[in-house]
């Protein structure tokens, strides 16, 4: 097959078209230094201009505070569920975690092998159809840290806006699925963490955005890998870093600032997901599990009242040319993800089968 399909795949996720041109170059010779970006020297003069630029456009996207330290990582978000914990987390300490669905959930796990884990709030038994606010929260005596997951792409919810949370305390965020999609206060958390695979580039790197005085207070006696003291002071290179991933988040930071920055961003997702939801919205084909204020940008779940209804749905629109539409296979349905790079003509194809689908089985 030459041509590419619209691939809505929750992640590995769709990459900005140029960069993967840009990339095929950048593969073979990058900078006329007759050397590809996977083969140069994590301590050469042509990476480092890269990982220089990576993290100055970085701190532009998100207009990142100078007293916040940028890290790229390995082992993915989930390494950050029990490095975090380990980190500022002991067995006389209570952590608070809100949770909101699946990925949060195992965040909880790991951080009870380190400490107390209160969780503060818990849509479960609502089948995680709502992100909690205002008298459904309810916090611990002096929390260690209070951690949240940003976006669930399982469920297909979305914080509108940070928790207010304990004086003296410090506020950690999941935002994997949703990173970079709209503005976000990078003043307002401790630490943000996210895998690239989904908005930032491909597996295998970890964006880490930490303030620099909770790099100090971290425990003491951590493994040395897992001591962000060790990224911090090393630059995120103590071993070698993952250089394609970093060079092709650099390459994604300067695609996100081309368009006009995170409030470009934000209104283009936003124009993107409502040519999917005002079709789902016109027919009672359609079950949407997210409750309507808490809906995400990114990840757009629906399903029909019949598996056998569902299957059709994702064996007719494959052969439409769109991919990846299949449900969590916790949950089942359907999933659309529509991340930063996903086109916006790809929307209204999928909108259009929408409607097309439920007029004939409707």
């Amino acid at each position: 097959m030459s041509h590419r399909i619209y691939n809505f795949a929750a992640g590995p996720a769709i990459l900005p078209e140029p960069i993967l041109k840009q990339a095929q170059q950048d593969i073979w010779n990058i900078a006329d230094s007759g050397i590809g970006i996977m083969e140069h020297s994590h301590r050469g003069k042509v990476f480092d201009r890269v990982y220089q630029e990576t993290i100055q456009n970085c701190k532009k996207v998100a207009n990142i505070p100078d007293n916040y330290h940028i890290l790229f990582l390995q082992g993915g978000a989930s390494s950050q569920f029990f490095m975090i914990p380990m980190s500022f987390l002991s067995k006389d300490r209570t952590a608070d975690y809100i949770d909101t669905g699946s990925w949060s959930t195992k965040a909880i796990k790991e951080a009870k092998r380190y400490g107390k884990v209160h969780v503060a709030g818990s849509t479960k038994e609502a089948k995680f159809a709502y992100i909690p606010t205002g008298d459904e929260i309810t916090y611990s005596a002096n929390p260690a840290y209070v951690h949240i997951t940003t976006n669930n792409t399982i469920y297909g919810t979305e914080y509108q806006q940070e928790p207010d949370i304990p004086a003296g305390t410090f506020l950690i965020a999941d935002t994997c699925s949703h990173i970079f999609s709209k503005p976000i206060d990078v003043s307002k958390y401790g630490i943000i963490y996210a895998g690239a695979q989904k908005n930032l580039g491909p597996s295998g790197v970890t964006l880490v955005i930490i303030r620099d005085d909770l790099v100090e207070k971290a425990n003491a006696d951590l493994p040395t890998m897992l001591d962000y003291r060790t990224h911090v002071s090393k630059g995120s290179m103590f071993n070698t870093p993952p250089t394609f991933g970093i060079y092709i988040m650099g390459e994604v930071f300067k695609y996100i600032l081309s368009l006009g920055g995170l409030n470009a961003m934000r209104k283009y997702n936003q124009e993107k997901a409502a040519l999917i939801y005002d079709a789902l919205d016109e027919s009672d084909l359609w079950e949407l599990p997210a409750r309507a204020d808490c809906r995400s940008l990114m990840n757009i779940c629906f399903r029909t009242a019949s598996d056998e209804l569902n299957a059709k749905f994702l064996e007719e629109s494959m052969a439409q040319g769109m991919s990846g539409l299949k449900g969590h296979r916790s949950v089942g349905g359907m999933r659309a993800s529509v991340y930063n790079a996903f086109p916006k003509q790809g929307c209204a194809v999928l909108g259009d089968f929408i409607r097309d689908f439920a007029r004939k089985n409707g």
